[in-house]
């Protein structure tokens, strides 16, 4: 048996899944171990900030340099997809609540290869997302403590999070609501910023959007680029299904996913779309600081005091906010995947405040190793990961929306009832969101800006699929 700290301080052995049941049935339902201890506050704020990241801060501006400020209608574009996407995941989780959300269905309906494929690229998904995250945020601190390696402060940022995680589930969503308050905020005052300014009521501000079409027209690189942009937009908005893997620690799992995925719709796209229009409003898209920080480089041309400080510390909530996410989610997918035999049994202990402890170690375990590879062999290694993993979330999202298909006509048939969340214009428009996604993987594959970024992470999906031919060869000897 191994030990694990309780959140007093104690240590406390785990205990083995299924563990007994503890003295509130409400507590665990599902006779996981796990503890319903996310409130509908923490769902709400769990969606919207799982898609607002150093994306939306720092990575807009690749998009904006490429597409100029055409570059409004790629992320709604790419919003949209996302939006049918999540509703499609939301019908199913609201339909049928399971660990490991769309793990479980996709492994119900396409069966296990597919479930098992998917477990494990998404866990991997979010283990290179920790590492990527630990070294983004190590960056920033350095920018104020210069002379701290790399490598230690990536650690003392994981430690910490993960510590965090430790607690309890509760303890990952008041930290996560909270960092996602923040970022809200920033956001509103951004966009009121951006207004003032358009509307000439910023000091030395002229107004207008005139500057949407002075440097070569509203899409001065075509609509092709503003098409191929598509492709890295979708990226930014990976996260956002990360409440439905929450859902098993949520008190009301029906509810709070059906509300947080209704309310995300708008705001998501909102934040997005509004905050590149404004960028582009603002500033010229032909600036070089734009690709560097587009907030920044908006909060410079209106003169705020100590800009640079600002976006670094705002980027730097958005980095811990992805970084607990990432931490959290990795965790709970591992966990689920050691329930179906797809991972070790060894991972499926939990500890007693209901946190599946071993899981979250592991996942904690490899990011550092890919920060070490960061700091040890940053060309080689570390750029291997980041490509190789580049395209998972979407072979994901093409596998969610897949099943949505399928499942939807067997709920139907065996269990109407309970459909209380529809996806809108089935079939149609489920089958046009799958023709969609496929679409935008398969430009991935042939734009050079993406090319080796599909490629490598079509070797991953290749060894996770021969992993799973391994382990079942092994299990008929």
């Amino acid at each position: 048996m191994s030990t694990g700290t309780t959140p007093s301080g104690g240590t406390t052995p785990d205990t083995a899944a299924p563990p007994p049941g503890p003295a509130d049935p409400a507590a665990d339902p599902g006779g996981t171990g796990l503890r319903q201890g996310l409130k509908r506050r923490h769902m709400q704020l769990i969606a919207l900030g799982g898609v607002i990241g150093a994306g939306l801060f720092v990575g807009s501006g690749v998009v904006i340099r490429s597409a100029g400020p055409a570059a409004v209608v790629s992320f709604l574009a790419a919003g949209a997809l996302t939006v049918l996407i999540m509703r499609m995941l939301a019908e199913m989780t609201v339909a049928r609540p399971a660990l490991g959300s769309f793990y479980a269905h996709v492994r119900e309906t396409l069966g296990h290869r597919a479930g098992f494929a998917v477990g494990w690229l998404y866990w991997y998904f979010f283990v290179v997302v920790v590492a990527v995250e630990a070294v983004a945020g190590g960056r920033i601190i350095r920018l104020w403590l210069p002379g701290v390696p790399l490598w230690a402060v990536s650690l003392v940022l994981m430690t910490l999070l993960t510590a965090t995680n430790l607690v309890s589930a509760r303890s990952y969503g008041e930290f996560e609501y909270w960092f996602s308050s923040i970022k809200v905020v920033a956001i509103v005052v951004f966009l009121s910023l951006g207004a003032l300014f358009v509307l000439g009521l910023w000091p030395g501000a002229s107004g207008g959007l005139d500057r949407l079409t002075a440097h070569g027209g509203f899409a001065p690189a075509g609509a092709g680029a503003v098409l191929a942009a598509v492709v890295p937009c979708v990226g930014f908005f990976t996260g956002t299904e990360i409440v439905t893997i929450a859902a098993a620690e949520s008190v009301e799992p029906e509810r709070a996913v059906a509300g947080a995925i209704r309310s995300i719709v708008l705001r998501v796209v909102a934040f997005y779309v509004l905050s590149v229009l404004v960028v582009v409003a603002v500033v010229p898209w032909t600036s070089k600081a734009i690709e560097v920080s587009p907030y920044a480089a908006v909060l410079d041309r209106l003169a705020v005091p100590a800009a640079g400080t600002v976006m670094n510390a705002i980027v730097l909530v958005a980095v811990l906010s992805c970084l607990n996410s990432a931490l959290y989610t990795s965790s709970r997918m591992l966990f689920a995947l050691t329930r179906n035999g797809d991972a070790p049994r060894g991972l499926t202990k939990v500890g007693a405040s209901g946190v599946p402890r071993r899981a979250l170690l592991a996942g904690t375990s490899a990011g550092y190793l890919s920060v070490l590879a960061a700091w040890l062999s940053p060309d080689v290694v570390f750029s291997f990961l980041i490509n190789s993993y580049g395209a998972i979330a979407l072979f994901v999202y093409l596998a969610i929306a897949v099943t949505q298909l399928r499942m939807r006509r067997r709920l139907e048939r065996e269990e109407p009832a309970r459909l209380t969340l529809r996806m809108w214009g089935f079939p149609w428009l489920s089958r046009l969101t799958v023709a969609l996604m496929a679409l935008v993987i398969g430009a991935m594959a042939v734009l050079p800006d993406s090319r080796a970024q599909f490629w490598l992470s079509l070797l991953t999906l290749g060894v996770v699929l021969a992993a799973y031919e391994i382990r079942r060869r092994v299990r008929r000897k």
